[in-house]
């Protein structure tokens, strides 16, 4: 079976190490600890979508089909992106375990930093100002939107009720950008597929959460609710999604598409589900809306930066059947007629 591995992000994992987080947090050490682990974190995510862009570029599966998820399990370049995916989960948590979340999560949204040298070291090309700018631009903006005051309080685990609005809302905001994903072509279709995607991913975390904080009062008994089947379905369809974006087109656009509206969806989801405060003053609230528009801006700038650009150029065309030369040599204009 197919295991769906999505990023959990926002996710309290140091109950479930069984380590004194508050000890730990008060020495220097611990933080520390807490800063390398983080960044492995974010560079292990980066590693990993890089090996699953590549292998879903040149996949055969339509974007959003269940085919797209046959054919790259049989990639082995992208299984070994998804092993290095779902290795950065344990690395993180060790990094939410000595260090905290405040800390860890701007962090780890730092991966984009990571990403833009491997894609332009994947394409030979150098580094230019408007990517670099636009990188820090949307790590930053997360960074500070993440930070600057992390939610807190609320419940772990919300009545159905409060589930309603929430399942339909990211419903709607992913067939949305499935219909409008599917409609276009280029940027627009990387961006509406990413976006989807990073809605889908923070059901993922809203689902995690609920989950775990099921498994202490009932242990196996969690198995008799529905949250964790429901997880597991929209854990499959993100993944499906995030291939889908991936293959749309270049992974320096749809990771940072991702990284800025998937930390906004979970703490909206936080503070609509989990009744969490978000920020507890205007001036606050004003800070976390201008790291928003920092992000914003930064994908602005990488959709027209010569890395996505040259991605975008090499993107693989279909193997064309064979006699197709003799075809052209007969009739140049048919066959270019044929070219997609």
């Amino acid at each position: 079976m197919l295991i769906a591995i999505t990023r959990i992000r926002g996710v309290h994992c140091v109950d479930m190490l069984g380590v004194d987080a508050d000890r730990l947090r008060q020495r220097p050490v611990g933080i520390a600890i807490a800063v390398v682990a983080a960044l492995c974190a974010a560079f292990c995510f980066a590693l990993g979508s890089l090996l699953q862009q590549g292998a879903a570029r040149q996949a055969r599966g339509r974007a959003l089909r269940f085919g797209l998820l046959a054919a790259l399990a049989r990639e082995r370049r992208w299984l070994g992106g998804m092993a290095i995916t779902a290795s950065s989960f344990g690395i993180q948590g060790v990094a939410l375990a000595f260090g905290p979340l405040a800390l860890v999560q701007p962090l780890v949204a730092t991966e984009v930093l990571f990403a833009l040298p491997m894609i332009a070291r994947r394409n030979r090309l150098p580094l230019r100002r408007k990517g670099i700018i636009g990188a820090l631009a949307v790590a930053s903006g997360m960074a500070i939107f993440v930070a600057v005051s992390p939610p807190s309080g609320g419940v772990s685990v919300p009545r159905l009720a409060t589930w309603g609005p929430a399942l339909a809302g990211i419903s709607a905001l992913a067939v949305l950008g499935a219909f409008a994903g599917l409609r276009t072509r280029g940027t627009g279709r990387v961006i509406w597929f990413a976006a989807a995607t990073a809605v889908l991913y923070a059901l993922v975390n809203a689902l995690t959460k609920s989950s775990v904080g099921l498994l202490t009062p009932r242990g196996a008994g969690v198995l008799t609710t529905w949250q964790p089947y429901t997880l597991m379905a929209v854990g499959i369809l993100s993944t499906v999604f995030g291939q889908s974006a991936f293959k749309a087109g270049p992974l320096s656009l749809s990771l940072p598409v991702i990284d800025t509206v998937e930390p906004v969806s979970s703490i909206i989801l936080g503070a609509v589900v989990f009744q969490e405060h978000l920020a507890r003053s205007p001036g606050l609230l004003a800070l976390q809306l201008v790291g928003g528009s920092i992000a914003a801006a930064g994908i602005v700038g990488l959709s027209r930066s010569p890395v996505v650009l040259a991605e975008q150029s090499q993107e693989p065309r279909p193997a064309r059947p064979r006699g197709s030369q003799a075809a052209m040599k007969a009739d140049p204009a048919a066959f270019e007629k044929q070219e997609p």
